[in-house]
């Protein structure tokens, strides 16, 4: 009896415990999707822009999963910088010139194959490409022995400064409510934009030594690719800190202890590496990360770190960046309502 009386006592409270639910049945079910889309499709498909080339060369890359778009040498070229497609092509004068976007290897590598294999298959065919075809390869972005690390590196330190910022920042402002901190400070004449402003400010210092010295390792020590700016690094590692820092504090003031705070790592964060563009995913369910912050931090840094981008190209991630603080400030600063109206 004593142990019926106990497990019911236990159901119990997780039929009431919405969130613990949540975390037991749908993120399960979330996450196992997520790997479903990216494991599940073997095939992957590559864009690349055609110059010039035989109309039945183009017709043997549409075969193989190649989504080919015509283009001038100009139209090639910026498609190329913008990142919409993979790689370029111009068959001249006996001669394959192909220049490469190397900062994703996989896609680069497919691409390549596939120019090969259309060689080969237009070939058979008796086709006016001949064996002798002599191909360039330039690569305007990456190299050709691109290291797993140095391609997912850039994404990998964004990643590893947001989980661990928010983890500390939402555990440590817990920690504040649980022990009575809060509420002496909520007694206090203060705003309560004061008290937020002034919690992001306090861990706001620590996230420049983390971010600095985060940063300095990976690129110094272990020498990850670096093309860019050092100095763009280390501001976009800030802002990524910053945009952790006020998500964790908003998580934990919806937390009652470090346990239910543990449970927004699987709902909140782990999502948010699979639609940082570290996967391929179908491009409908890529569009979702453009609602998550890791996705704009590893974007910005992958066209600082390996395509040596200057501040221009990366200046709308980081006002996205920012966008995200302050709408978090700002929730942040209703969320502490139910403490006290000040």
């Amino acid at each position: 009896m004593k142990v019926r009386a106990l497990a019911l006592r236990i159901l119990n409270q997780l039929r009431h415990d919405k969130r613990t639910l949540a975390l037991m049945l749908i993120a399960p079910i979330f996450l196992i999707t997520l790997v479903y889309f990216i494991l599940g499709d073997a095939s992957t498909t590559v864009k690349v822009a055609v110059i010039n080339a035989p109309e039945n060369y183009i017709q043997s890359l549409e075969k193989n999963n190649v989504i080919v778009t015509r283009a001038s040498e100009s139209e090639a070229r910026a498609a190329l910088e913008q990142r919409k497609v993979v790689a370029t092509l111009e068959m001249l004068n006996g001669k394959s010139t192909i220049e490469v976007d190397g900062s994703n290897p996989t896609k680069a590598k497919l691409a390549l194959a596939a120019f090969e294999g259309a060689k080969a298959s237009t070939n058979a065919n008796m086709t006016t490409i001949h064996p002798d075809l002599r191909s360039e390869v330039n690569y305007i972005y990456g190299t050709d022995d691109l290291s797993t690390f140095d391609n997912f590196g850039a994404t990998l330190i964004g990643f590893i400064i947001f989980f661990f910022v928010f983890l500390v920042a939402g555990i440590s402002f817990l920690q504040e409510r649980t022990s009575g901190t809060l509420e002496k400070l909520l007694s206090m004449p203060l705003r309560r934009w004061e008290i937020v402003t002034g919690y992001v400010l306090g861990f706001g210092l620590f996230t420049v030594l983390q971010s600095l010295i985060f940063s300095w390792y990976c690129v110094y020590i272990l020498d990850i690719m670096m093309i860019g700016s050092f100095p763009l690094v280390i501001l976009i590692t800030l802002l990524a800190a910053v945009v952790a820092l006020t998500l964790g504090i908003l998580a934990s003031t919806a937390a009652s202890n470090e346990f239910q705070m543990m449970q927004f790592i699987p709902i909140v964060i782990v999502p948010q590496l699979f639609f940082s563009g570290l996967f391929d995913l179908p491009s409908s369910i890529q569009a979702l990360g453009r609602v998550m912050p890791l996705y704009y931090i590893a974007d910005a840094l992958t066209q600082v770190m390996l395509r040596g981008s200057a501040f221009s190209a990366i200046a709308s991630d980081l006002a996205v960046l920012l966008g995200f603080s302050v709408l978090f400030m700002l929730l942040n600063t209703q969320m502490l309502k139910k403490y006290r109206r000040i």
